[in-house]
Parts: structure tokens; sequence; C-alpha cells
């Protein structure tokens, strides 16, 4: 069912830095995942299978790999008035680039006036997960609210990391707190649980314009909803609720895919999420049928594993192969391998994620990294044993040990 109207606004323009180098020439949302998926995938995917099809993406930050990927494989019916469109930035209030979320709304103002919704959903481009937006939208509706927030619940040890939300035993929101140094308020009814925001909005139209609006004329603002915005809104008494991220459900979805959110910000965090995929039963299962996940289709041959000679045999074990790769004579132990990978004879690879046309030669044993598209790594190399060789060649190593091999880099 189509849902006509509520207009989709994604902020995919995060210039992603606790990334980097995977971020060096791309924007965060555009960083490949789980082998032939971009991380902007999982929300787009969200709203089509919740029947949302009014897209905006709001783009900036070295847009232009996102661009392609978008361009080429998100292409709805402009027949039946369904878009998937890209909104660069146009320094249209003025000579600034956005100068924050709230800003990056207001310079784009003219989309929602143009297509006049009833619902506005800011939503959020990096971050990996599955969510059925209609019910959130459906609780917004039920509470008559102004703005609603989706907020996880996570233990209450962990709330220095993010954004915390505190609310009244309605889930109308209290108070916002940006990675508390104190112990915050609890959920209601769980003392050892509180709210984190997961950045996905839903306004009434009339009471965002008015919002942006108010916000613009402050200079000294960040332009930012929840730094600004939002205790904004509060201040004057608007209707704020919380939806409950947990209480989410979607078709086909297992017991253990419940409440699954990762924001995949640091390089430890988004090779943990990758390893994550390759469990006999994930926490994000990619293969539901009832939950597809769309992506721009390569027109590659399928994977092929050659060579079954002594110590010369290509396998892959607990690891995801995607198409146009080449496993010849060489072993993969959990890794994640995106299209046109070639591994050679008697190479190992472990705990690795390789990406698009990247090239293992005779003999290398790499563990625990992460190699960027383009990459050809010459026989007889080691990558991810010593860290100090590793630092050497200009590899970025976390201080958890996994290795990261920049884009186009020549060994």
């Amino acid at each position: 069912m189509s849902i006509d109207n509520a207009l989709v606004m994604i902020l995919a323009g995060g210039e992603g830095r606790r990334l980097s180098p995977l971020t060096k020439d791309r924007a965060k949302p555009a960083v490949p995942f789980g082998g032939r998926y971009r991380i902007i995938d999982f929300v787009l995917n969200n709203f089509i299978n919740s029947g949302f099809f009014k897209i905006k993406i709001l783009t900036q930050y070295k847009s232009a790999s996102l661009n392609k990927h978008i361009t080429r494989g998100w292409n709805l019916s402009p027949f039946l008035d369904q878009y998937v469109d890209l909104c660069p930035a146009q320094m249209r209030t003025g000579g600034d680039w956005y100068k924050g979320t709230a800003d990056a709304i207001y310079q784009n103002v003219f989309h929602i006036t143009d297509e006049n919704p009833d619902y506005v959903c800011i939503f959020g481009g990096d971050h990996v997960y599955k969510m059925d937006v209609s019910q959130m939208l459906d609780y917004h509706k039920s509470k008559n609210a102004d703005l609603s927030i989706s907020a996880i619940p996570i233990p209450i040890e962990e709330a220095s990391e993010f954004g915390i939300i505190e609310v009244d035993e309605n889930w109308r929101l209290t108070n916002f707190v940006e990675k508390p140094k104190e112990r915050p308020a609890h959920i209601p009814g769980n003392p050892n649980m509180c709210l984190a925001s997961m950045g996905n909005y839903i306004f009434k139209k009339d009471i965002l314009l008015r919002a942006l609006r108010e916000d613009a004329r402050i200079e000294d603002s960040n332009h930012d909803f929840g730094k600004n915005v939002i205790p904004m809104l509060l201040e004057q008494g608007k209707n704020i609720y919380i939806y409950n991220f947990h209480d989410n459900t979607f078709a086909g979805m297992s017991d253990r895919e419940r409440g699954y959110w990762k924001d995949v910000g640091s390089i430890d965090a988004y090779w943990q999420a990758n390893m994550d995929l390759l469990s006999f039963d994930p926490e994000l299962n990619l293969y539901s049928t009832q939950w597809p996940l769309r992506t721009f289709n390569y027109n590659y041959p399928p994977a092929k594993f050659i060579w079954q000679e002594g110590d010369r045999v290509g396998m892959a074990t607990n690891s995801m192969v995607s198409e146009g790769c080449i496993v010849s004579g060489g072993s993969l132990s959990h890794c994640v391998l995106s299209p046109k990978v070639r591994i050679n004879s008697f190479s190992q690879v472990e705990e690795s994620i390789l990406m698009e046309n990247v090239e293992v030669g005779r003999y290398s044993k790499i563990r625990r990294a992460i190699i960027d598209k383009n990459v050809k790594i010459p026989p007889n190399t080691e990558i991810g044993y010593n860290r100090r060789e590793d630092e050497l060649r200009g590899f970025h190593v976390t201080e958890s040990g996994i290795t990261v091999v920049p884009k186009g880099a020549i060994l």
C-alpha cells in the first residue's frame, strides 16, 4: 500500500570521519556493506518495503559514488508519482553548505512546500537496521503528535555514547541530553535501560516548517535537530512522543532481529557488523524474501571456486562471496567479499572484508583486515600480522587491531 501523504527526506551528506580512510573518497552512506550493498540501501529498503515512495536524498560530502549508486539502482515509477530523487547542496539560503541537520532540511524546504505532504519523515542514511516505518507513522497519528522520534532501549551504562531521551509514563518527551556524563532517567518500569535517539523523526508538516524558520533566525544556533530544534519545540510545549523501536515488527522478522540497529560509525563497529552477518542465525538476515533488500544489480557472472590439487584448494568457509569473484586455489574463512574479487593460489584470508576489484596474490596471508576497492596485493604479502609493518606501509590500524588498506593503495 502506498503512503501518499508523507514525504521522506534522508540525510546522506555525512562525512563519517571515524570511518576514515573508508570515507576518504565517499560519503558514509555510500560505504559498501555486506558485500554487495551500500549503507544507505537499508534505510531506502525500509521505506520502500513500508509503502513510502516519495523520497528525497540530501547529499553533500563527496557524493559522486553515492549519486551513481542511487541513479543506477533506485529507479521507481514516475508514472505512479514514485521517486527517489537526489538533492545536492545548492546554497539556496546563502553562501554556506549545510550547517547542521536542521539547516539541511531548511535549505531544501521548497521540496516540502512543492509536494505539500501532511507528514515529513526525516531519517539518517548511515545506519544498518530493518524497520517498518508505517508503524511509526501510525503511532505518530494515534498520538496526534507534532513530532515523533524513534528511540532504541540500551543499557543505562552505555548512555554516555548516545543522545539520550527521557520520557514520562505516556512516552511523551520530557528531556533530551546529548551524551550525558551523569546517570540519565531510565525507561518507565525498567531501571536498567534508557532510550537512545536513532535520529529518525516524523513531523507534522506545518510544525516542521515553522520550527525551521524560527531556528534559521537564531544566529548562534547549531541548526541541529537534536541540539536546537527539538529542545525549542519541547520548551514551546509541543506534543513530542517517542516511538519505541523495540516494538517495531516487519514481515518475516525473527526473534533475534527484534530491535537490531547498528551505528557502524567506527572502523571496529563496521568490521564487527560485517562479521556478524556470517553467523548461522544472524541478528540481521539478508536472505529474507518477505523483507527484500534491494540494491544495484551488477551484470557479473556467478562466483567461481577452482582447483583441488593437494594444498592448492579454492574454498570458502563461513563467508559471503559476491558475484564475479574467483577463488582460485586460495582459502577464505569468515570473510565478506564484494564483487570481482580474485583470491589466487595458496593465499589465506581470515576475518576480513574485501571490497570490489581486490586481487590477492599467491602465498599472501591476510587477517582481520578491510581492503578497500581496486587494491592489488602482490604475492607473498602479509597484512594484519605485524602492526608496526602495516603502519609503516601507510595502513590505518585500529586499537583492536583491524588493519585498513585504503582504496587504490599501491603495495
